[in-house]
């Protein structure tokens, strides 16, 4: 969603005269827009800015903003920390990002935008003309924002607020738009897409309607939608599955803990055996289904044999990937008040052990492909020596593959016979 958020403000900032530069040296305005789901992620950030600020001092014209979702969690303290910042803006201030350019541009005074938007309804207006880029063959589209489920771990809910969807006509519109323009396939964003059309429409309308609405819109190749939560993943979208060629065989289905005392701890209101069922319900009517989720080790109070809870449950659904995490307190949230006693050698230890474990579950269904043939979407060049395309197949699987390249442009849609696989990628030659 940073990334969508992120072409939304490039293009408005087009629209009122910028350009992106290739090197920050040359830039008049840099914006850093930011995650704070992982403390990671908030690392990376200070870092970042402590390589941007000798460029504040030796140009003092130069505006240094910082957008996302740490802005809206410590927005004050973003500029305590990093005075030389000009401005600092939530994700609901997206639509705003001109106005507070031009303000950086004649004021002297930092500021803080951080307010939620009010309205009940969430719309993000077309902006007619040209855009600053060409979309790719692969284009986000944001469905839905914010989340009202409060999971113990988590700050989403305080940095983008509660949910609300948009109007599905607003969004055939920009589907249409970026089909228009290039686009081949289509991801729908939300923290919860599956929550779609609960609050915010005129008439509500589930996520699986909307699902076969979009399907029908001409020259739409394939399908995609992130991330779901296993309480709002119904049986009509496994349905969907099945029924529409153009939704891909894929789904991102976080478990986070395969026990059930630790899930309750982190409040999913999931247990293991309903999420399991519908794996299962899924599986059977799609079989070749590819299923990645997100795994946190070393939540407060977890056990070595909770633990194992986890490891089980991965090895039962075989996920293709996985996003893991060693957990971190994050400020703000309910799990920052419990107590985090899991030591720090114990967590990197259960971490490297999902690791390890998803690095054979990856490594045995890469050797299934291994001699078969796939389809791709090919997105652009590669960077592998030797290699001409690189892209994704339905399953989101990422292929390398030698063709020609007068023949071949990003975009198209080819066979590829698979001859090696490594890693949570395969490569091989376009037939």
């Amino acid at each position: 969603m940073n990334v969508a958020d992120t072409d939304r403000m490039e293009l408005i900032l087009f629209h009122s005269g910028y350009r992106r530069t290739q090197e920050k040296e040359d830039a008049d305005l840099i914006l850093v827009n930011t995650c704070s789901i992982r403390e990671k992620a908030e690392q990376k950030t200070f870092s970042l800015f402590g390589g941007l600020k000798p460029l504040k001092t030796t140009n003092p014209d130069l505006i240094l903003g910082l957008t996302g979702c740490m802005g809206q969690q410590d927005g004050e303290n973003m500029l305590k920390r990093m005075p030389f910042l000009d401005f600092v803006l939530g994700p609901d201030q997206v639509e705003g990002i001109g106005r507070a350019v031009d303000l950086a541009r004649e004021s002297e005074k930092s500021f803080v935008w951080t307010g939620f938007d009010s309205e009940k309804k969430y719309s993000i207006p077309e902006i007619p003309g040209d855009l600053p880029k060409k979309p790719g063959p692969s284009a986000f589209v944001n469905i839905i924002k914010g989340c009202d489920k409060f999971c113990t771990f988590c700050i989403v809910p305080f940095t983008r607020g509660r949910e609300k969807s948009r109007e599905p006509d607003e969004l055939y519109q920009e589907i249409r738009h970026l089909i228009l323009h290039g686009a081949k396939e289509i991801i729908l964003l939300g923290q919860n897409v599956n929550s779609y059309g609960k609050r915010g429409l005129t008439n509500p309308m589930p996520f699986h309607e909307l699902l076969y609405k979009v399907a029908e819109i001409p020259g739409l190749q394939r399908l995609r939608f992130t991330t779901s939560h296993p309480n709002d993943f119904t049986k009509e979208t496994i349905r969907a599955y099945r029924d529409l060629d153009v939704l891909v065989n894929h789904l991102h289905l976080p478990i986070q803990s395969g026990n059930n005392e630790i899930l309750k701890s982190m409040r999913r209101d999931h247990t293991v055996e309903g999420y399991l069922e519908l794996i299962d319900e899924l599986k059977a009517e799609v079989p070749d289904v590819s299923l990645t989720t997100d795994i946190i080790v070393g939540f407060p109070g977890e056990t070595d044999a909770q633990f194992k809870d986890t490891l089980n449950v991965m090895e039962r659904v075989g996920y293709s990937s996985s996003f893991m995490f060693s957990y971190s307190p994050r400020p703000g949230t309910p799990a920052n008040e419990m107590q985090d006693s899991v030591p720090e050698e114990v967590k990197r230890q259960r971490l490297q052990e999902t690791i390890q474990l998803q690095n054979r579950l990856t490594e045995e269904q890469g050797k299934d492909f291994v001699g078969k043939t796939v389809e791709m979407l090919i997105e652009g060049n590669s960077s592998r020596p030797d290699y001409s395309f690189k892209g994704r197949n339905p399953q989101y699987w990422r292929v390398n593959a030698k063709g020609d390249g007068s023949r071949y442009h990003a975009g198209d849609m080819v066979e590829v016979h698979i001859d090696q696989a490594s890693g949570h990628g395969l490569s091989g030659v376009i037939q």
